[in-house]
């Protein structure tokens, strides 16, 4: 019995593993963390986007001049973020034909 205890314990204490409040707590926090990761993100998306306003790259693009490294790296960027979004979305779903 002791051994499965101690095999069951991964990086919390077993008895605050099931607790409904530690469980409510970690839940919340993890919300937070959620949703100042996506605050964060879109204020870094917004600095992103104003600079390369504001460098004018797209008129750069079509005059010929240098420009399309950094459209094309947003671009990636922008394509890996929603590929990542999809990905976290779509975890805990389960494949299969609809009724």
């Amino acid at each position: 019995m002791t051994r499965d205890r101690i095999t069951g314990i991964g990086f919390q204490h077993p008895v605050r593993n099931i607790r409904r409040l530690m469980a409510r707590r970690i839940a919340f926090t993890e919300l937070l963390m959620t949703v100042a990761l996506v605050v964060c993100i879109a204020v870094a998306l917004t600095a992103v986007s104003l600079g390369m306003a504001r460098a004018d790259t797209l008129g750069a693009i079509v005059d010929g001049r240098d420009g399309a490294l950094a459209l094309a790296a947003f671009l990636g960027l922008l394509i890996a973020g929603m590929g990542g979004i999809t990905a976290a979305v779509t975890r805990g779903q389960r494949g299969g034909k609809a009724d």
